[in-house]
């Protein structure tokens, strides 16, 4: 366990406030329940814990107390109306957060949890306003992380976990993301190394008789049974679902996207203009120009995104190039947040 300073303390170059964030480093295969104790305590208690899961880090507060809630939107600058998802550490306590599982609920956790898929379904009316931005569904998972498993567990209260980071920034996928955003108003970041899959899970309505995607994620259509194209697919609130009416992962630099096979030509132009600039895609970046990450496929390009992002933040670059993938299976998950990203 180590005490890091709030980013907060260090603005300007000069000691602003004596406040620290504790930091847990745990095994992110086989995390020490001792360790995580502590967080898991607090939690319980009203506090922030930042903890990993398989799509991004979140950031956990007891879901059925509306004043830790509060400080999770307060912490993000996140709009009031911007529902969060429930996290739970096993599929048995739907029940403790919805009033009806329906047989698709029921179908769709056996198959899926934990993984990187929410399900929307009718909240139990006792759960806060806040933690349903004030609708009658609820969004609940259960991650396929075993440090969000364990921590959850033992804290053994529902959690209300959107991603770690500021709102409209790129979602944080290793816990200096997270400081870097929200050092100074977390209690506990619990840091399990790097995030695996790296895109958000995939938001289905599952109130009927078949799933509605709300919000394209680590879970493709093609996996679930449905029709590949969106244009052709039942379409359904998606005010129900987190992460699809605000702006959302845009870094402080611009971002185009290139065609497929165009990355690094698109690049170099920008370059001969003067600009400084990095480049996502499968081939080396050319000379002068900076290499973020080699993204091959659609999974690489997932695991990549956000911290190159970052990245580029931090290198003073003016622009990012991303060479696109194909927009099918996790590749439209994924261009999904390319777009998102471009369009700052």
């Amino acid at each position: 366990m180590q005490a890091w300073p709030n980013v907060g303390d260090f603005r300007g170059g000069a000691l602003e406030s004596a406040l620290v964030v504790t930091v847990l480093s745990v095994d992110p295969s086989r995390p020490d329940l001792r360790a995580l104790s502590p967080a898991a305590g607090a939690m319980r208690l009203g506090g922030l814990v930042a903890f990993p899961t398989e799509t991004v880090y979140g950031l956990g507060a007891h879901a059925r107390d509306a004043a830790s809630v509060a400080r999770v939107f307060a912490a993000k600058g996140r709009p009031a109306d911007n529902p969060l998802i429930v996290h739970l550490h096993a599929a048995h306590h739907l029940t403790d957060v919805t009033t009806l599982v329906t047989p698709l609920a029921l179908a769709l956790a056996e198959r899926w949890w934990p993984g990187p898929l929410t399900i929307v379904l009718d909240a139990d009316p006792t759960l806060p306003a806040e933690t349903t931005g004030g609708l009658p569904t609820v969004a609940v998972r259960v991650p396929d992380h075993p440090v969000a498993l364990a921590l959850l567990a033992a804290a053994d209260v529902p959690v209300a976990a959107p991603s770690a980071n500021r709102s409209g920034r790129p979602s944080p996928t290793t816990a200096a993301h997270v400081l870097a955003d929200l050092g100074d108003a977390v209690d506990y970041i619990v840091d399990g190394g790097t995030c695996r899959v790296g895109v958000e899970s995939t938001v289905v309505d599952a109130r009927g008789a078949v799933p509605i995607v709300l919000r394209e994620g680590a879970v493709t259509r093609e996996a679930l049974g449905l029709d590949p194209d969106p244009g052709d697919a039942p379409t359904g609130d998606t005010a129900a679902s987190p992460g699809t009416r605000y702006r959302h992962y845009a870094p402080d630099c611009a971002v185009e996207v290139a065609a497929v096979g165009a990355g690094a030509a698109v690049a170099a132009r920008h370059a001969e203009e003067g600009r400084r600039v990095g480049l996502l895609g499968p081939d080396p970046a050319p000379e002068g120009i900076v290499g973020l990450a080699r993204t091959p496929d659609a999974a690489a390009l997932a695991r990549a995104l956000y911290d190159a992002l970052r990245a580029a933040e931090t290198a003073g670059l003016d622009l990012v190039v991303i060479e696109a993938v194909a927009s099918v299976g996790l590749g439209r998950a994924v261009m999904d947040r390319v777009h998102r990203a471009a369009a700052g």
